[in-house]
This record gives C-alpha cells, structure tokens and sequence, in this order.
C-alpha cells in the first residue's frame, strides 16, 4: 500500500474516536496489551512521562519535551489528534514518523491488526511504542488520549506522571462531575511512581490524595510550589511572552520567555517545571539554561502549532484549539485583552461537546462565522449558528472552515481582530498554520 491507502485503510478498518467519537473508543486495556506482547512488549524498553487531565496536556507534553531537548536527550512525544498529518503524533526530537515507516509497519502488522480488531487508538499507541523503542529514545512524553484509567496508553509504568487540570469534557464517557472525571484521569496513578498536579482543585483534590496514598505514590501540587505570572502580552513580532516564576515565592526563573503565549500556560508551566524536579532527582541533568531555552523554543523543537498561534497581522488573526468552555473561556479572557475595534470570531464545533456552555463563553458583541469542521463528529454549522442565536451571538453560517476564515479576513479592517477556534478540527484546516 502507498502512504494514503494505508491511511484510508486504518481510517477505514479501525474506529476513530477523532472522527466518528464514542464508538471509536473502547474501555479496557486488553487490545492494547495483547498488541504489546505480540510487538515484544516495546514500551518496556525506553523511560518515560505519562501525562494526562482535561486541558493543557498537549502544551504540557511538548515544554516536557523540549526542555528535555535541549538538555540533550533523544525524546519521543506521543500527543494526539494530529491537527494536519497523522504522522504528527509520533516525533522524536520533533521529527515526524517517517510516512514510509508507517506504510511498512501496518503491512508487517495487519494480519495482527485482523485478529485483535483494535480501536485506530490502540493501533496508534502499539506504533508508537515500537516506534520509539527501535529509535531508542532516552526519553518519551506520553500525552493521554481520553481520560486516564482505560487509556491505550495506560499499559505503561513511567518514571513520572503529570496531571494537568480537571474540567469537563467528555462527560459521556468520563462521567458527568468534576470528582468522577477525576478519578478517571487518577488511573495513570501507578505504584510508587511520583505524580505531579498541575493545578490545586479542592474539589477534586481529595481524589488524587486517596489515589495516590492507595498506591504508595509521592504526590506533588505544583502550583504550592510554583506560581508563573505573566509579564505583559505576547512580543508581536516573535510571538514570545515574558513569565516570572517563583519558588515558594522566591525567584526562580526571573523574566523567561515562553514560545506559548496562551494565559492558560501559567496554570501548565508549574506543573512542567515540578515534573523537570522529579525527573532530575532520578538523574537527569537539565540546567536552568536548558529549560530556558526549552520555554522559549519549544515550538521549533517540538513543532506544535495552534496555541494561541498569531497567523497576521493587521488585522490581527490567531486561532487557539481551545474546545472546551473552560479552555474557550480562558482563551476569550486573554482576546478581550487584545487591542481592537471589532471582533470577527470563526467558530465551529464537534456534536458530542457541551455546545451550550461553550456559547456562553463567546463575547456578544464579536461578529461570528460559524463552520463545521470536514469530520462526522461535526455539528452542521447551521445547527451552530442557529443555538448561538438564541444566546444573542450573530452571524452566519458557511459551507466550510476556509470560507469561514476567507469571509471573515475579508470583513475585517486593519484594527480589528479575527479568532478562529472552538475545535481542534477547525484550527486543522487553516491554511495559514502551515506556511
């Protein structure tokens, strides 16, 4: 098979949660490790970080990854969905999977794949295990796919696990209180291995406490330790943002600059940095100039694109892959910021989200531009426009996310600002990521 037909093949084959939700993921991790063990069990031979929560796991992953970079390890950093190319999901040292790789391991495979009949996510996950086995990584961040506890990824004993942030998402699934998504996300909680909170959440601080005390496990709140405060707004012309971090309110890593300059880093970058502490008391060696340089260069090394991404400039244009009312809230709180006259906000969703309480977090006064992204799981941007309507948000549906982004740059005058977002499958189809 060429590198499309395998892909048209695993699409076609294997449920994907990405595209067709609920039925593309399977509880259990028996797929999983029956594919281990017929792979010759490659996850148990490269050290690892297992990072799960609700928002802010992707950025997690990739700072993890590239201070790790460069303090000059060999890293592999498994994240998904992919925003444009399946191959995204897999890098090591940021280097995408190499499409040949793929097309020969799902020939050598395929019978495998036939008789265990895994999810598309279960497949991904065996893959990259093998992947970065053979590229023996000194290190891999493993980012969660859904949940925690019957994660494909789950069949993993990491040296550290990291769990960024309780919201809620995926209540079908998850369960529908902040305390059960909790406890879904505490399942990568492993014996005797350290974990590190993000975020002090009292309602759902006792869960990771009971957890963790179950299992023997050190637990860490990193933000009693850490606390990150932006100072001032992005740099435009490098898209860099100056954060001071203290240590128990000391000075720790005074005036840094961070390649992610969405306000929600500042929840993500103590849990980064109390994981970094864990990982040097097992021997690494990362220097406050490699995590410096880390922060800063993180999308160049790692090739993560779509956080608070700046795509233009008079107007100004960015997209964020915010999905969730509390990732789209944070997100509306740092654009109001935003110097402007109008604002033209492109809009779409998936039909498995709380679209209602994702509305309520738009600005009434934006002008919108509603779509729907080219997957099943989209809601039918007429549908959108139609429930923002009855929240006092105004605008018009359109056939695609490009005609979306075109009417609403063309609408646009130099002052103003446009946001494209509301899902990560909207973002993956502006263009102008990618140039």
């Amino acid at each position: 098979m060429t590198y499309s037909e395998t892909l048209a093949y695993l699409y076609e084959q294997l449920p994907m949660f990405q595209r067709v939700g609920a039925a593309g993921f399977k509880k259990g991790l028996g797929n999983t490790l029956a594919l281990a063990e017929a792979l010759g069990h490659p996850e148990r031979q490269f050290r690892i970080v297992h990072v799960a929560g609700t928002n802010g796991k992707g950025s997690s992953s990739h700072m993890l990854a590239a201070a790790l970079q460069a303090a000059g390890y060999k890293v592999g950093l498994y994240t998904s969905p992919h925003l444009r190319e399946f191959t995204e999901r897999i890098r090591v040292n940021g280097q995408e999977l190499p499409p040949d790789y793929l097309v020969d391991w799902v020939a050598r495979w395929k019978p495998l794949f036939e008789q265990v009949q895994p999810s598309f996510f279960e497949m991904c996950v065996a893959l990259a295990f093998a992947y970065f086995a053979e590229q023996r990584v000194d290190i891999a961040i493993i980012e969660v796919g859904l949940g925690g506890r019957f994660d494909s990824t789950n069949i993993i004993t990491p040296l550290v696990s990291l769990i960024t942030n309780i919201s809620f998402d995926h209540q079908a699934l998850l369960g529908n209180t902040l305390p059960e998504i909790a406890g879904e996300k505490a399942g990568i909680i492993k014996p005797g291995v350290p974990v590190v909170v993000s975020q002090t959440q009292p309602e759902v601080a006792p869960v990771f406490e009971r957890e963790a005390a179950s299992k023997l496990a050190h637990l860490v709140f990193a933000d009693q330790i850490y606390q990150a405060t932006f100072s001032g707004e992005p740099v435009p012309e490098t898209g860099l943002r100056h954060v001071n971090v203290t240590q128990h309110g000391r000075p720790y890593l005074p005036n840094a600059e961070l390649g992610l300059p969405g306000d929600y880093q500042q929840h993500n970058l103590p849990g980064v940095l109390a994981t970094l502490d864990e990982l040097r008391a097992l021997g690494f060696r990362l220097t406050e100039a490699a995590v410096r340089t880390g922060l800063r260069q993180v999308t160049q090394l790692t090739g993560l694109k779509g956080r608070w991404s700046i795509l233009g400039q008079r107007p100004l244009v960015v997209c964020d892959t915010g999905h969730n009312a509390a990732g789209l809230g944070m997100v509306m709180r740092q654009l109001l910021r935003v110097p402007h006259q109008r604002l033209h906000l492109v809009i779409g969703t998936v039909n498995d989200k709380d679209v209602a309480g994702m509305l309520a977090m738009l600005p009434p006064e934006a002008t919108y531009y509603f779509c729907a992204a080219n997957i099943p799981r989209a809601l039918p941007a007429p549908e959108l426009a139609q429930q923002a309507a009855e929240l006092g948000l105004a605008g018009q549906p359109y056939a695609s996310v490009p005609a979306a982004v075109a009417a609403a740059r063309a609408a646009a005058a130099p002052a103003d600002v446009v946001f494209i977002g509301g899902s990560t499958f909207v973002v993956a189809e502006v263009e102008e990521l990618y140039q």
